[in-house]
């Protein structure tokens, strides 16, 4: 992330001073144009060094971030908002891809799913290391990467339907949530643990086959459609994708790969 970030920040940088050098050999009409560019493309670096200096995704699904940093970014929210340079983002080829969540409030599903996690584990068992959205043809999973013990890593994802409501506006319809079974890194075990871990792999071999298939797949909570919500984006780029709920509380995320190599993983699931 950090190598992503600073890549972004160094883009960003060339891009200001090659349409400042822009600006100055065009006629007065166009010069408005620019800086306006300018003052988007500073904002944007603005937010991201918001992000860090407010602890990152880990001082904000563990709660340490403060009340100052808390309004220092959502200032910087606001003052990127104001500069959208795409009027209908709902159907913008920007809008598909895969993000990386950044910053969530806490009403989102995402603070959620962070909070029921530390409140069943303490940190020092279980962490989220980082959150991320797929987008593709109306489909969305929004996956939440877990680590237990520092060597269990497992994942959550939640399988959504998106649809277009307007311009700005859209509905997600929650389909189904899958805890997908843990992947160990055994040489990462504790060594006062390494001993339950091999007791616990020869019971699982043990188990029935469709037990032991059940298991091993994950477990599945269908949910229908269900549950939904509502949402528009007061934000959208190539690079950052900024959404408010019905309470107004904003997600911030970061594109992870470019808007033309977006594909959506295979999945044996028919609704998806």
């Amino acid at each position: 992330m950090c190598d992503r970030r600073s890549s972004g920040h160094r883009r960003n940088r060339r891009e200001m001073a090659s349409t400042a050098m822009v600006q100055q050999t065009m006629p007065g009409g166009a010069s408005a144009i620019y800086a306006k560019e300018i003052e988007r493309l500073s904002a944007k670096e603005s937010l991201l060094l918001s992000f860090k200096d407010a602890g990152g995704f880990e001082a904000l699904v563990t709660g340490k971030t403060t009340d100052l940093q808390r309004i220092d970014v959502n200032e910087r929210i606001i003052g990127l908002e104001r500069l959208n340079p795409t009027p209908r983002p709902t159907t913008s080829p920007f809008l598909e891809g895969r993000w990386d969540f950044e910053w969530f409030g806490s009403r989102s599903p995402a603070f959620s799913s962070a909070i029921i996690i530390f409140e069943r584990f303490p940190s020092t068992l279980a962490n989220l290391s980082k959150m991320d959205l797929h987008l593709k043809d109306g489909k969305a999973k929004v996956t939440a990467h877990l680590k237990l013990l520092n060597s269990i890593e497992s994942k959550f994802v939640l399988s959504t339907i998106v649809s277009i409501e307007g311009p700005l506006r859209m509905k997600e319809q929650y389909v189904e949530g899958i805890l997908e079974s843990p992947s160990v890194v055994e040489e990462k075990i504790p060594e006062q643990l390494k001993g339950a871990y091999g007791q616990a792999l020869t019971t699982i071999q043990q188990l029935p086959v469709p037990v032991k298939d059940a298991v091993t797949s994950g477990l599945r909570v269908p949910l229908g459609g269900t549950f939904q919500r509502l949402f528009m984006i007061s934000y959208l780029d190539e690079e950052i994708l900024i959404t408010r709920d019905t309470a107004g509380v904003p997600e911030v995320l970061t594109r992870i790969d470019s808007p033309s190599s977006s594909t959506m993983p295979q999945t044996n699931d028919p609704n998806f």
